[in-house]
């Protein structure tokens, strides 16, 4: 199987980026399953459903998020409806949405990490949980951890590492040059990377991020505007066993 991770999009820039580029990598490759994370499309804070559908229609099949799924209040009827649409699963029990869903003969699952971004429940035994209740369901297992600290990325993928086929890091929007297979068959990478404005800082204007971080006076960003970038991992999984074949980075912009 050949399935295609996203980084994080970034509002309508990256929204347009989707809609110029993914078409083409879907052709070129031959694409089985692409899982995108969307929780920073609206405005570059949040999800709504005119985004999350904008980005099904690009050719997404799951959208995965984080820590801003909620920053958008009109999107929480639709993470228990057919949206194929993703909160993590370490949330806390009766939290609107689902962690994990089964599509394409894969299981895409969302983590969230706790080391300088949140008190969730634990990540790594919300894992446990997952696999030793659905261990029949399918071998290919993809998860997308949603987490700050480099260190929580790269434990989640060794403690996982042989238990799914890939563990594919997203939230800090900057890509790491760390692909690789693991010694049990896992695909791994620290940070995808983002989708969005290349003439930004992690998707925002320039310029108001400098001028907070000059003043110190709180405001809203806004995002950057411009030439736009797709990242993204490709990941080659045999479908029997769930091992990674290979997995190599994508990069695209828009001409």
């Amino acid at each position: 199987m050949l399935i295609l991770a996203v980084g994080d999009i970034i509002g309508r820039p990256g929204r347009q980026a989707v809609n110029e580029l993914l078409p083409g990598l879907r052709e070129q490759y031959g694409l089985d399953l692409v899982i995108a994370n969307a929780e920073n499309t609206a405005g570059g804070f949040g999800l709504t459903s005119t985004t999350a559908g904008e980005l099904l229609d690009a050719g997404v099949d799951v959208l995965t998020s984080g820590n801003h799924i909620w920053a958008q209040k009109e999107i929480i009827p639709y993470l228990d409806g057919e949206m194929p649409i993703l909160r993590p699963l370490n949330y806390p029990p009766g939290v609107p949405g689902k962690g994990y869903m089964v599509t394409n003969q894969t299981m895409v699952v969302n983590l969230i990490g706790r080391t300088f971004i949140g008190n969730f429940d634990c990540p790594f035994r919300a894992m446990d949980q997952l696999l030793s209740e659905l261990k029949d369901e399918t071998p290919v297992i993809i998860v997308d951890f949603h987490a700050e600290a480099t260190s929580e990325k790269m434990a989640m993928g060794r403690y996982l590492d042989g238990r799914v086929s890939a563990v594919l890091g997203t939230h800090t929007h900057v890509g790491t040059i760390d692909a690789q297979l693991l010694p049990q068959g896992t695909a791994y990478v620290t940070d995808i990377g983002m989708t969005g404005p290349i003439d930004s800082v992690i998707g925002d204007d320039s310029e108001a991020v400098l001028q907070r971080f000059l003043t110190i006076i709180p405001h809203r960003l806004s995002v950057g505007q411009g030439k736009t970038m797709l990242n993204a991992v490709l990941v080659r999984v045999d479908d029997r066993s769930g091992k990674a074949v290979s997995i190599d980075r994508i990069y695209r912009e828009v001409v």
